[in-house]
């Protein structure tokens, strides 16, 4: 698969059934039928990739709310796409590494090279608990993570692979096919502690960032390419979340916020946005708003009129970055059918 340059577009696929704590049903089921129906309608309108979450249970609308499995489901999507790269979120503490690179590899080869991985250390201490998996505090996190990534690496690159380590011990690991793309498949993570960034800089090929304002982006930019240069490496990629509509006037785009920024409508992910903010480290505080939103996308502007919107977009396009993955709400319309949205970008 040839990276496309420039700006690339992408979204979260709902497997959870969306992204607004707030709105209970926002028409976009977590079923195999919806899920295969978005993707394969992106790729029409020209998305270039979908971030595929990986949690076991549904943090957005409650535990007790269907959630599509990660892995499995990019298995499936990879076979019947074909532009749309598929980046797969993975916690190396829910995942042995050599076990994983074998699995991820043969996903590489179904998609025909469309596979990228977005690293996550694991937040939710209840979820690891349910499923029976250790939870490790939060820089602990981050060195297992550190030495699953030479793990997985090394059985992507290497004809025989050994490790002997803190976490994971390999003898003599033979994985082929190796995946198709070379070095290997893109990795992104994200992350706002110093262990976190460090660890980015040096070991991942993107950075990832939650929703923020264009000139809180380029800062972010600058320091993780100043880090990324200290460890002589070449420059990364950059990604970052937004929630983005438009609206025709003022008063309706000020009305929709309203609606989807209500917490009175549904507090089940709430407990859940609190355990995660206890499980992580940031940099800025968040609002009542961005609780609403996932991944604070919110805070990138990309909603308002069109003309209103397009300006933002410009914004978001500059920074200096080669390129970027801004993710974006895909629309449905009262049919189900997948809309190509009013929003300006990629225009």
């Amino acid at each position: 698969m040839q990276a496309k340059k420039g700006i690339r577009y992408g979204y979260w696929m709902p497997v959870f059934g969306g992204w607004l704590r707030n709105v209970e049903d926002e028409q976009m089921e977590a079923s195999w039928q919806y899920t295969s129906k978005l993707a394969r309608r992106s790729e029409e309108i020209g998305f270039d990739l979908s971030l595929i979450a990986e949690l076991n249970m549904n943090d957005i609308k409650g535990i007790d709310a269907p959630s599509l499995d990660a892995w499995s489901t990019s298995a499936a999507l990879a076979a019947v796409t074909k532009t749309l790269e598929l980046m797969v979120a993975v916690r190396p503490t829910f995942h042995l590494p050599a076990l994983f690179a074998k699995q991820a590899a043969n996903i590489d080869h179904i998609s025909g090279g469309r596979l990228a991985l977005n690293v996550v250390s694991s937040w939710w201490e209840q979820e690891a608990r349910m499923y029976g998996v250790d939870f490790e505090r939060h820089d602990d996190r981050y060195g297992r993570t550190s030495e699953w990534l030479d793990v997985v690496n090394g059985a992507w690159s290497q004809k025989s692979f050994d490790h002997a380590g803190k976490y994971y011990q390999t003898q003599n690991t033979v994985l082929e096919p190796k995946p198709v793309r070379s070095p290997r498949p893109p990795i992104y993570a994200g992350g706002e502690s110093e262990a976190a960034k460090n660890l980015i800089a040096q070991k991942c090929d993107a950075y990832v960032m939650h929703g923020d304002s264009p000139e809180h982006v380029a800062a972010k930019i600058a320091d993780m390419s100043a880090r990324r240069e200290k460890f002589g490496l070449e420059r990364m990629q950059f990604g970052v979340a937004g929630y983005a509509f438009t609206r025709d006037s003022e008063t309706e785009v000020a009305k929709e916020i309203e609606r989807i920024t209500d917490v009175k409508q549904n507090a089940k992910g709430y407990a859940n946005y609190q355990q995660w903010l206890q499980g992580t480290q940031l940099e800025q505080k968040m609002s009542i708003q961005e609780y609403s939103v996932s991944n604070r996308g919110l805070r990138s502007g990309l909603v308002g009129t069109p003309s209103a919107s397009a300006g933002s977009d410009r914004q978001v396009r500059g920074g200096g970055r080669r390129s970027a993955a801004a993710a974006i709400q895909p629309a449905t319309g009262g049919n189900g059918e997948i809309q190509r949205q009013r929003h300006p970008l990629g225009a």
